[in-house]
């Protein structure tokens, strides 16, 4: 809770820097691959590659055209799978641990300089929204990695993914022309992603955070 409010403040302070010009407000399209893993959970652990997309708004912040606020909606893939390159071959090897999320990132976005094609970087909260878990083949000494299955030896143990997480997000990029924008972002988790997994025997209970690496294309609408 204690994160929650210092994002929240964070938020509120770049919304009062300067002045925000919500008439110049535009609109755009965004997509990109996601490589994503989740830390301290399923063993064997490997990295999922999924996708991400959606819409996004660009407001400007100040008379200067170098600074916004960029807030997205999108439908966000993250999870692992089982591929451990260590553990082939062995249960669980082709475990698929996929949680989809409606995504909704708040950017504070500041260009290098005020010319037309720059780099920028970006930075601000990120709030995840559970819409779907799906597992797939998990190990068979661990069932309950399956939120559908309950292992009558270990029935408080649970895999059930949080239906609400949320992390920080930081992104560098390059625009062409303030329309076109590449960019690398990395998400980092801060929510516990597996919570019923905490006292799992000969495990960790250390917070099990999903990590996000993406690389996304946006095209704003003049």
């Amino acid at each position: 809770m204690k994160k929650l409010l210092l994002a929240s403040a964070l938020t509120l302070s770049a919304l009062s820097f300067g002045q925000i010009q919500w008439e110049s407000t535009r609109f755009g399209l965004t997509a990109g691959l996601n490589y994503s893993r989740v830390a301290n959970a399923h063993n064997p652990s490997g990295p999922r590659y999924t996708f991400q997309g959606g819409a996004l708004a660009l407001i400007p912040v100040g008379k200067a055209n170098q600074f916004f606020i960029q807030p997205e909606v999108l439908y966000y893939g993250a999870g692992e799978t089982g591929k451990d390159k260590d553990a082939k071959g062995k249960s669980g090897y082709d475990a698929v641990y996929a949680n989809n999320y409606l995504s909704v990132p708040l950017y504070f976005k500041g260009y290098f300089s005020e010319a037309e094609s720059e780099f920028f970087g970006m930075a601000g909260p990120r709030f995840n929204f559970l819409v779907s878990q799906n597992v797939k083949n998990a190990p068979v000494d661990r069932p309950y990695y399956d939120p559908d299955v309950t292992d009558p030896a270990r029935p408080s143990l649970s895999g059930k993914a949080k239906s609400f997480n949320w992390g920080v997000g930081l992104g560098v990029g390059y625009s062409y022309k303030r329309q076109l924008e590449l960019a690398l972002k990395y998400d980092i988790g801060l929510s516990d992603t597996y919570p019923g997994l905490a006292k799992e025997k000969g495990g960790t209970d250390k917070k099990k955070s999903e990590q996000v690496i993406a690389l996304t294309l946006s095209y704003i609408f003049k």
